[in-house]
């Protein structure tokens, strides 16, 4: 069982897009460290925790071009997911790119 897999989209719902995407963003930067072979398992643990999360944002909201994006935005971390090596460069795209969905998520860029 990983991390937030007992949390419900009733709860999840509760957070602003602005909390979800920086939580979400939280995972992502975890992620970031889990660069060598040896971390693959950890580096799996923490893409399935962005899943999770992503999946309840999408679940969660209404609004379908917010939706669309967002899964877009999923195929980018399943690629990464399933990728046989860590791949540093893409993840670092992916993370600036979910920061830009909120203007609260997007003033994190300047601390990057």
């Amino acid at each position: 069982m990983t991390q937030h897999s007992s949390l419900t989209p009733e709860r999840w719902a509760r957070f602003s897009l602005d909390q979800q995407i920086l939580m979400i963003a939280n995972e992502m930067k975890r992620a970031s460290a889990l660069t060598t072979p040896a971390d693959r398992g950890s580096r799996e643990l923490a893409y399935e925790r962005v899943l999770r999360l992503l999946d309840l944002t999408v679940e969660t909201r209404s609004k379908p071009t917010l939706r669309r994006e967002l899964l877009r935005w999923r195929d980018l971390i399943a690629a990464l997911y399933v990728a046989e090596e860590a791949a540093p460069e893409d993840h670092d795209d992916a993370y600036r790119c979910l920061l830009r969905f909120t203007p609260e998520a997007s003033r994190q860029l300047r601390c990057l």
